[in-house]
């Protein structure tokens, strides 16, 4: 990887002069639950242990305003309940597990992985102003990339952080559908690089390889991404093969929900581990 033509978010430790400098990212996607027990400490836990520093996850506020890490809209695939998350106080969600093990908070989960980068999924409104007083709190600015299939949050818990007057991007992040689908079209049909200026709150661009009929990930889409300082990132891959030839493809980062796959093809390639250093 050119690591010259990427930009300086300090979340991204492979960029130049940076502890992975060269190297690909690997995340592990909901931490690593073969059992189950996705976004818990457990899950979390074990990816660390199998070498990653770079963890997804997803976050949900509750009804009383306090911020979880939790996936679905609803409790009832994970935890068998027919409520909606946000309808319920942090005391009922205490009560409930998930694959035997509790509901954390994302406080809970800064302070136990003190030097782990969490790639954090805003999944409604209220978590937005939440992340943003989180990220702060912790000062977690550098280890934090904001990510959220609805751009406005993802641009709420930014312009949150920035007013702390801090120089350059407060945090880093990637754009949600809209900022994507602009992406990809560009790459596709516009000139030979894309528009940094449009794209100048961004770290990374975190795409699936297809959507439906639509290859996102082509060698053209990295190489523009490439021109424009943005690192390109793909989930959800599963496959030893399908990691081996998007990383010979040139991109940036895989998130995968076989973190012990995905740490195995990691070390094949002298990527490994990524969890020993702090931002």
């Amino acid at each position: 990887m050119d690591t010259a033509r990427v930009g300086t978010a300090p979340f991204l430790l492979n960029t130049v002069g940076s502890a992975l400098a060269g190297s690909p990212l690997a995340f592990s996607h909901r931490g690593f639950a073969p059992d189950g027990a996705e976004n818990t400490l457990k899950a979390f836990a074990a990816a660390h242990d199998l070498g990653f520093g770079y963890l997804e996850t997803d976050v949900r506020s509750t009804r009383d305003g306090v911020l979880v890490v939790f996936h679905d809209e609803d409790l009832a695939r994970l935890a068998g309940e027919k409520r909606k998350l946000a309808d319920c106080t942090m005391a009922e969600l205490s009560g409930l597990r998930i694959a035997g093990e509790p509901i954390p908070t994302f406080d809970e989960l800064l302070r136990a992985f003190p030097q782990a980068h969490f790639n954090v999924d805003v999944k409604d409104a209220a978590s937005a102003a939440l992340l943003a007083d989180a990220i702060a709190g912790h000062d977690a600015h550098s280890r934090v990339l904001v990510a959220s299939f609805g751009g406005r949050r993802r641009r709420k818990v930014q312009h949150l952080l920035a007013r702390e007057g801090l120089p350059g991007p407060a945090v880093a992040a990637s754009p949600g559908v809209m900022g994507t689908a602009a992406a990809v079209l560009l790459a596709k049909l516009g000139p030979p690089r894309l528009p940094r200026a449009a794209f100048r709150e961004l770290a990374a661009l975190q795409v699936p390889e297809s959507r439906g009929p639509v290859r996102v990930v082509t060698p053209r889409f990295i190489s523009k991404a490439h021109a424009a300082g943005l690192q390109v990132h793909v989930w959800v891959v599963n496959e030893e093969s399908d990691m081996h030839r998007l990383l010979e493809m040139g991109v940036d980062g895989l998130m995968s929900d076989r973190a012990d796959t995905l740490a195995r093809v990691m070390a094949e390639r002298g990527c490994w581990p990524q969890n020993g250093h702090a931002g």
